[in-house]
């Protein structure tokens, strides 16, 4: 009888023994699970993960150029530029042309970006916490080591 999760199945059960072994399969399925966890921390707030990723870039005691935030993130700017454009509707960020560069727009959170970054931060710490439950801290360590190691420093593509 096999076990393997098919999609849409709830989190918590165990992939067969022969999907257990195969790197993306467990990539694929272990993002799965943080970001159900990650989203149902933040769905209280009104955000999505890749928006409190936004307001905690640019929760910053200066405003910030669009470009230097688009940057930090490792997002295009036209990518930026939607983001933000979306969380200035929601009135969490405002956005004004920068003082010493009237071609630059800088952003900045306003008392409600503040209240709903602190908010979600603490969330989505709670939420990495249970995520992260089933190891010890320093294998948790040890896990964020290695997908550091991983991120900052990818291998060649064979080829």
């Amino acid at each position: 009888m096999s076990t393997q999760i098919p999609d849409g199945e709830p989190p918590g059960t165990r992939p067969s023994t022969e999907m257990a072994g195969h790197l993306g399969y467990l990539l694929k399925h272990v993002h799965l699970r943080f970001f159900e966890l990650g989203a149902a921390a933040l769905a209280p707030f009104g955000i999505s993960g890749r928006e409190a990723a936004v307001l905690r870039a640019i929760n910053d005691p200066r405003p910030l150029a669009q470009g230097e935030i688009a940057r930090r993130m490792g997002i295009d700017r036209t990518t930026m530029v939607a983001l933000i454009d979306d969380l200035q509707g929601r009135g969490l960020v405002q956005r004004r042309q920068a003082p010493d560069d009237r071609r630059k727009n800088v952003v900045e959170l306003t008392e409600a970006g503040r209240d709903t970054v602190r908010q979600a931060t603490r969330a989505g710490d709670q939420a990495e916490r249970a995520f992260l439950s089933p190891l010890s801290a320093s294998e948790a360590e040890q896990f964020r080591k290695a997908l550091r190691a991983l991120l900052c420093d990818p291998p060649a593509v064979p080829g």
